[in-house]
């Protein structure tokens, strides 16, 4: 018994390394081809978020958790808010 508690967390101790990108979005929109061509500076995209919602934290395109943009020394930072289930789907709040 005692050699499988080691191995689990041998396990755990190897993933703890791996590197991971966490990507904070503000919103999505949908847009054909045409349209993406058609943008230029200045040009506005609506995106599927209102004022005052929260933010969707990803991980590897997975909704990982909700939060709000926040300042911390003169850098965006992102203050979590709730931890997602994994039925969750990103830009659908559940509230």
């Amino acid at each position: 018994m005692d050699s499988e508690k080691d191995d689990i967390f041998h396990n755990i101790k190897f993933v703890n390394d791996v590197p991971l990108i966490l990507s904070v979005e503000i919103g999505r929109a949908e847009m054909n081809f045409r349209q993406v061509l058609s943008l230029k500076k200045g040009s506005v995209i609506e995106l599927n978020k209102l004022v005052g919602d929260k933010l969707d934290a990803v991980i590897n395109e997975k909704l990982f958790a909700r939060g709000e943009a926040v300042v911390v020394n003169e850098h965006m930072g992102f203050r979590v808010s709730e931890i997602s289930r994994p039925d969750e789907k990103i830009g659908v709040s559940n509230d």
